[in-house]
């Protein structure tokens, strides 16, 4: 047989190929023929570990490259993707391969470095990225858009903003990209009004937004509760024409249904043509946490007979209307549900609704050998929940459990003055004022003050 044919024999049974096995197998066949050193099996190869194994099994392509004469650099580069963009384990073994890859003289281009700050951001590796950034301005290619954005990216998702802006303040020219992740990078780190101010700027550059950028921006409104500011940027969406795609759709209708606007949520889920489950869950959670438990139930039900899959966001709002309504042995069954038969390991949150199912009706005792068995730690919101179901189904404390509560909640956060006036109140209410006179003197002699309570108007002016 021929060099040729060999070659074209050997590369059609790596296309064919289907398991590790059957490729360790072809690999033996191509170092007994003297053909390992190819480029296009090794290659090939590389991209069999890229795209179908497990992946740890992506080191044996490591040895693959660095046992050849003249190893490239767009292998090193398959790898470092593939670890940067698979499961969160992994995001560390990209950088690793970076390091090997330079260590055996590989050079690195403009291909490299966006996934390194991928899997830099995903794992907030600071210093990583930091050393990695170093490494771009001595190869020169620090001036390259898709390397800058990722650097933003990389940035923001740090909390490092005013590096982030750094970044964007220095970059000539700026795609659309390029202002999605300044904005991104704001709005992940609660600079809201900041990312609206630099959406502002991007209109007046006359640079057109995308879907991304309303989607971000939306998030911004929901989480600030600005429904004027939300209803601006829905105005911008029709101003510029845009496909309500289901991401942007989805983001509206969390807008309107977390600042309180629920019609407006319900009107613009009715109309979307193409659901999600993140669609159902935005309107689920965002009934159910203003009140209409009864709508937020039926929805529930629709999206299971609708063959949707509910997820952690619809189980935490089908958990929140339970407590509105009292229905305690639903939610409980559907908590149970969740793990049981969804497969979604509750968080904080879900179990924090089921302890106010309970305590809102008054099963006290329940709710705290509930927290008390909870498989992870309760936050201090938890105890606050009991606490509060306490002072009004247990005003005489018989049970003990609001004592028990109150002594758990001190010793977590013994230097916050909203806990220590709730428990002083609680003694007064109860004619126990020497132990309330005892804890606002602890007050006094820590300078803890009463904070009272507050209201903001809005400064934000729409151009």
């Amino acid at each position: 047989m021929s060099f040729t044919s060999k070659i074209q024999q050997l590369l059609a049974l790596l296309n064919s190929c289907s398991s590790l096995k059957h490729l360790f197998q072809i690999h033996a066949q191509t170092i007994i023929s003297g053909l390992s050193q190819h480029n296009c099996i090794i290659l090939k190869i590389i991209n069999f570990f890229a795209s179908h194994t497990p992946i740890n099994s992506s080191s044996y392509a490591g040895l693959v490259i660095k046992q050849s004469h003249n190893s490239s650099n767009s292998w090193w580069n398959i790898l470092i993707r593939r670890y940067a963009t698979c499961h969160k384990s992994s995001y560390t073994e990209a950088i690793r391969f970076f390091v090997e890859m330079r260590r055996v003289g590989a050079v690195s281009d403009e291909f490299t470095y966006p996934f390194l700050f991928k899997a830099c951001s995903s794992f907030l590796g600071l210093e990583e990225g930091k050393q990695v950034h170093c490494d771009v301005i001595k190869i020169g290619v620090c001036n390259n858009v898709y390397v800058q954005n990722t650097l933003i990216h990389f940035y923001g998702s740090c909390k490092k903003i005013v590096d982030a802006y750094k970044m964007f303040d220095e970059m000539s020219p700026r795609t659309v990209v390029s202002w999605n992740s300044i904005i991104s990078a704001c709005v992940e780190s609660c600079w809201y009004y900041d990312g609206v101010e630099i959406f502002r700027v991007m209109r007046k550059c006359g640079v057109q937004p995308d879907e991304t950028t309303m989607v971000v921006l939306l998030s911004a409104c929901a989480e600030l509760g600005d429904l004027s500011l939300g209803k601006w940027i829905h105005g911008q969406v029709i101003e510029q024409g845009m496909f309500v795609n289901c991401q942007l759709a989805t983001s509206l209708v969390n807008m309107y249904a977390k600042c309180g606007a629920v019609d407006y949520a319900r009107l613009m889920f009715d109309r979307i043509g193409e659901r999600n489950v993140w669609t159902w869950s935005a309107m689920i959670l965002g009934l159910a946490q203003h009140g209409f438990a009864a709508q937020a139930l039926e929805l529930f039900w629709k999206m299971k007979d609708c063959s949707v899959k509910p997820n952690y966001v619809s189980f935490l709002g089908v958990l929140c209307a339970c407590s509105h309504v009292g229905m305690v042995e639903e939610g409980h069954r559907l908590f149970q549900e969740m793990e049981s038969v969804y497969r979604i390991k509750p968080m904080v949150a879900h179990y924090g609704a089921m302890v106010d199912i309970l305590s809102r009706a008054g099963r006290l005792e329940e709710a705290y050998k509930f927290i008390v068995h909870m498989p992870i730690k309760a936050d201090a919101v938890i105890w606050r929940t009991l606490l509060s179901a306490c002072h009004i189904h247990d005003i005489s404390n018989y049970t003990r459990v609001g004592e028990e509560v109150r002594r758990r909640l001190l010793r977590m956060e013994p230097e916050r003055n909203g806990n220590l006036v709730m428990v002083a109140n609680k003694y007064t209410g109860n004619r126990l004022c020497e132990k309330a006179s005892k804890l606002k003197r602890g007050m006094k002699v820590r300078r803890l003050k009463k904070i009272t309570r507050e209201s903001y108007v809005s400064m934000f002016q729409n151009p």
